[in-house]
């Protein structure tokens, strides 16, 4: 899921640079930012991330190499097609209607329980309620 940012002269620097890295010799390759170990993940979800960063770093090295493999270049290719823009919008889309649907039927289920307090209540003040409805009215008044 890497996608180019908007300033592709900058993309393509980059992309250029990490080309150069690519082709150093063994003596080059060990400056310090490159050599650094990450710290180890605190969540699961955060080791995740660090494995598919990995990943997509050998995949882009590999793809600048020469050396990646049909699987790897065909799931780049695919990356950048219509269709898979489309259906992670979609998807996005999806996500967000079912939050939407979600809120919805919690603000219905809090409008429900307060019409039942209120007419209740009124049945309280009417004088139409049972004894215990009485006993407990000073949950009202407070």
């Amino acid at each position: 899921m890497h996608k180019s940012p908007g300033n592709t002269s900058v993309y393509y620097e980059r992309m250029t640079v990490m080309a150069r890295k690519a082709n150093r010799t063994p003596d080059e390759d060990s400056t310090p930012e490159e050599t650094k170990q990450l710290r180890p993940a605190l969540t699961s979800d955060a080791r995740e991330k660090q494995l598919i960063n990995a990943a997509m770093q050998l995949a882009e090295k590999q793809l600048l190499e020469g050396t990646a493999s049909s699987q790897v270049i065909t799931h780049f290719l695919k990356l950048g097609t219509e269709r898979e823009r489309t259906e992670r919008e979609l998807l996005l889309l999806n996500k967000e209607l079912v939050r939407a649907k979600t809120e919805a039927l919690d603000a219905a289920k809090r409008n429900e329980e307060m019409f039942a307090d209120a007419i209740k209540a009124m049945g309280i003040y009417a004088g139409e309620g049972d004894e215990e409805d009485y006993e407990n009215d000073d949950e009202y008044y407070d």
